[in-house]
């Protein structure tokens, strides 16, 4: 099925004279970025040049994109936006609710069972509002999007950090909270900072064991987890016009791990092709013709130095693989260095589980050339040493590498396939272990690796690396192994050696399946009901926040003082607590008990006044509402980097957080505590951070004139009788403050509806 043939159309025949328009507005040559965002400007946005990292810009999407975890609170949200229908093309996509344990068709069905009162919500309210509908089993929302409705120039946000994963296909995809979802399905205009730019330019051609994997695990490695904070990440060059479409993807797709606002290519015969083997030949042959607007001016090309705010040159020649890790994605190790990171750092040297696929790395080339590893280990006579994990990303992939054999050769040496979802990439995984805290080394092709990430068991040491080198070290079952220099034992105790990976970019004889897992929206929508039961534990119907009484914040109390790292998965976490995504107070049970606190270094564990004890974190907070008294949470640097889950700031503010102020905040989560209302500041001096105190009480002053520039004032009274008093910078805009004066974006949008 060709999805959005109309709007394509529509696209490429406006994007010509906008490109041209905003090239004479800038006055100079402009980037394969700047084209798409200048021609995506919604026409109630009044500029006609920004300054990159400073000004707002209201922006209008092609498309919104939604995975089932979100999409609950999402569509809550949006069923009292006071819309009949949305107002730019929508789909949900189940993937993140299935649970990897058996194996596909075990795993499936269970889910189905488990969760079938949520898919029929989302599917019921899909119908109604003229949302498209990607049934569990289909696929992983970004290889869905990626194989149907990615497209060269478009702009679709989603409601899934790694939506990002689009820019595989030269579109600026970008993640965000349900509510921004809520604003461009209204039809509402959608803000954006004006992204910085980041140039990186690949020379040279991949080789051997070398795949698009490594580009993204060096680039974490120079620009850590929030180097890319606020910029796009444009990747150019004759290196990067010889990757293929999907591993073009796949760095887009980390590129969330650096914290980018988006990553992107331009486009090139490589997407075209990818284009026409997945049914798109009539995208293809439209993207042709306007091919000179969907790639950046030749003057860019030849003097990148003076349009990007910083430039990255990588030679693919000289590229070593990458193992990254543990418990950061940024940490980066050349393979060759590797073992000895490993012996150094005491890490476990023992493999016990090699995990392929999810919407990272499960293209049909990157599973054939993991394959011709398990059939070397198959044909040298190489008994697997750790449990190997395949999870292939969409059912197109499925079906054409079942019927190809390929998946065959995974379970030939013990992998077992599980069903087109995240699993446990997102923590979905009920893993079979004899002890779930036992310290252990696992290795996946998946794009995170935060402690308690993929199993829960803050012990488990997650290491990144591509499906080929993750093979590899499921053969030999070592953390040392280098299969590019060592040898391994066979079971007739003859060395061997692994020869390289091979694979193809496309199948032989096309893709193909049998059932894609769409349903397409009901036209009638008026016959389509919408229920949600009272007594529900998984689904719980919104009702607004309250609006700001329009005084100063007066005796907050300090919740918790976070220390390090600050994660959404920390702040909300994943794993079982998906179950509850569409029912608010039940999910806020998780709030922030993974977040270490400062004063003892313990998690769920903190101080609360009204017990005068130690309780954990949402009891505390709950206590502390119900006594009418506001409160207060304090984070440490890049505070709620990772997934856009809006949970992380729907649930502060549902128990009774009027003010978040960290040293610095990750784009996404900023962004969503604005839209819910919660006070988001980071500290003027970040030094100030340390002043701090257990049971402090906190005034906010200065918001009776709040005002975009003009920071506001901390008083801190400690329990000593003395006080500190500092200032607390803000982004908020004008826009942004009524937002904050409503109570919550959502607010305001109803308001505007009605």
């Amino acid at each position: 099925m060709l999805f959005d043939l109309d709007l394509i159309k529509s696209v490429y025949e406006k994007m010509p004279d906008r490109v041209s328009k905003a090239r004479k507005n800038v006055g100079k040559a402009l980037t394969l970025s700047e084209k798409i965002l200048y021609s995506h400007l919604s026409i109630e946005e009044k500029g006609t040049t920004f300054q990159r990292g400073a000004d707002y810009v209201n922006f209008a999407p092609d498309r919104v994109a939604m995975q089932d975890a979100t999409a609950q609170m999402a569509l809550l949200q949006f069923m009292n936006a006071g819309k009949s229908k949305v107002a730019v093309p929508s789909t949900v996509h189940c993937d993140h609710l299935i649970q990897a344990f058996a194996g596909a068709d075990k795993d499936l069905e269970d889910a189905k069972l488990q969760n079938n009162e949520v898919y029929n919500f989302l599917q019921t309210v899909s119908n109604k509002y003229g949302i498209g509908f990607w049934k569990p089993g289909a696929g992983i929302i970004h290889q869905v999007v990626l194989e149907n409705y990615a497209f060269p120039g478009g702009m679709m946000i989603g409601t899934d950090s790694h939506t990002v994963n689009a820019g595989g296909l030269g579109m600026v995809a970008i993640g965000v909270g349900g509510a921004d979802a809520v604003d461009v399905m209204a039809g509402m205009p959608w803000e954006l900072k004006m992204p910085k730019l980041i140039g990186v330019k690949l020379t040279g051609k991949l080789s051997g064991w070398v795949s698009p994997k490594d580009i993204i695990l060096k680039v974490a490695g120079i620009l850590t987890v929030k180097g890319g904070t606020g910029a796009i990440v444009e990747y150019f060059g004759e290196g990067a016009d010889a990757l293929s479409c999907t591993g073009k993807g796949t760095i887009c797709n980390m590129g969330a791990e650096i914290g980018a606002t988006t990553s992107i290519f331009a486009y090139d015969q490589n997407m075209s092709n990818y284009l026409r083997h997945t049914g798109r030949e009539q995208v293809a042959d439209l993207a042709d013709v306007v091919i000179a607007d969907l790639r950046s001016d030749n003057e860019v090309y030849q003097n990148p130095e003076a349009y990007y705010d910083q430039l990255i040159e990588i030679n693919l020649s000289e590229l070593k693989p990458y193992i990254n890790g543990p418990f950061t994605p940024d940490l980066a190790h050349e393979i060759g260095d590797f073992a000895k990171a490993v012996k150094e750092n005491n890490y476990p040297q023992t493999l016990e589980v090699g995990l392929i696929g999810s919407c990272t790395n499960s293209s049909y080339e990157d599973l054939s050339r993991a394959a011709s590893l398990a059939k070397q280990a198959k044909e040298k006579n190489l008994k697997v040493k750790a449990e190997f994990v395949v999870t292939p990303g969409s059912e197109l992939v499925r079906y054409t590498t079942e019927r190809d054999g390929i998946l065959k050769e995974f379970e030939d040496i013990g992998g077992v396939i599980m069903a087109n979802a995240c699993g446990p990439c997102i923590g979905q995984w009920k893993r079979h272990t004899d002890d779930p805290d036992r310290k252990n080394s696992i290795i996946t092709s998946f794009n995170r690796n935060f402690a308690k990430r993929n199993d829960g068991n803050p012990n488990t040491h997650g290491f990144v690396a591509s499906p080929e080198l993750v093979t590899a070290m499921a053969i030999a079952g070592d953390m040392c192994f280098n299969p590019m220099t060592d040898t391994l034992v066979n079971e007739d105790g003859v060395e061997v050696r692994l020869e390289e990976p091979s694979g193809l970019e496309f199948p032989p004889n096309g893709f193909d399946m049998k059932d894609s897992g769409y349903i397409s929206p009901n036209s009638d929508d008026q016959k389509v009901v919408v229920e949600v039961k009272n007594d529900s534990e998984r689904l719980q119907l919104l009702y607004p926040f309250k609006e700001w009484d329009g005084q100063d914040f007066k005796n907050l109390n300090l919740l918790i003082k976070a220390k390090g790292k600050c994660t959404t998965d920390h702040i909300s976490m994943a794993g079982p607590w998906l179950r509850y995504r569409g029912h608010l107070d039940n999910i806020s049970n998780n709030m922030l008990i993974g977040a270490v606190n400062f004063f003892n270094e313990e998690t769920n564990s903190i101080f609360n006044p009204i017990a005068d004890n130690y309780s954990e974190v949402p009891a505390t907070a709950r206590a502390l509402k119900a006594e009418g008294i506001g409160t207060l949470v304090v984070g440490d640097e890049n505070y709620g980097e990772g997934s856009s889950r809006e949970h992380a700031a729907m649930e502060p503010r549902h128990l009774g957080v009027q003010v978040v102020i960290v040293r610095s905040f990750a784009r996404i989560h900023e962004t969503n505590l604005k839209k819910q209302g919660v006070l988001a500041l980071t500290f003027s001096d970040k030094g100030d951070y340390e002043k701090i105190q257990e049971k402090d009480k906190i005034d906010v002053i200065g918001l009776t004139d709040f005002a975009p520039e003009k920071p506001l004032k901390l008083r801190i009274h400690h329990e000593d009788g003395t006080s500190d008093e500092i200032l607390a910078n803000h982004t908020y805009n004008q826009a942004q403050i009524e937002w904050f004066k409503a109570g919550s974006a959502l607010n305001l949008i109803r308001k505007q509806n009605n």
